[in-house]
């Protein structure tokens, strides 16, 4: 049985590490996005680009992907969906969601969600809480979480 890695690509920062883990292990990878990717990937990438629309790249690897396969996304309610159906899900800072800890993802999600739209805070800011920047140290445990997942499945 062959691992797959499924990533929600538009805006992922990672797609080189992944693409790096992915070769050394053989792993067959899926680069789900709204638009063409200019970049160079062997013959175990394929990319999939989905037509317009909100969720269509979320929907497209819901459906597709399978018990033990890695999705790797920042969108909450895409890593829920590919939890039930028993995937193991990574953001690009490294976070796996999990059973245990997607419920409280979600919660926090929503009242940020709330919280936008009756104006508190202002440019992506909520009383305190701002958009990190991606890290180097990001990219790092993201490369370990990702080794982890990949060793734990094989």
């Amino acid at each position: 049985m062959t691992l797959s890695i499924y990533v929600d690509a538009d805006a992922c920062p990672v797609k080189d590490e992944v693409l790096r883990v992915a070769y050394r292990h053989e792993a067959q990878v899926f680069l789900v996005s709204n638009q063409w990717m200019r970049m160079d990937v062997g013959p175990l990438v394929q990319k999939i680009v989905v037509s317009e629309g909100a969720d269509e790249a979320d929907n497209w690897i819901a459906e597709q992907i399978g018990e033990k396969d890695i999705a790797i996304t920042a969108d909450i309610p895409l890593a829920d969906r590919c939890l039930k159906k028993n995937a193991l899900v990574i953001g690009p800072t490294g976070k796996e969601f999990t059973n245990d800890n997607i419920g409280v993802a979600l919660a926090v999600r929503d009242i940020r969600a709330e919280q936008r739209e009756m104006g508190e805070g202002k440019q992506g800011q909520i009383r305190g809480h701002y958009n990190a920047a991606f890290t180097k140290q990001d990219r790092s445990n993201f490369l370990q979480a990702l080794e982890r997942l990949v060793q734990k499945n094989k």
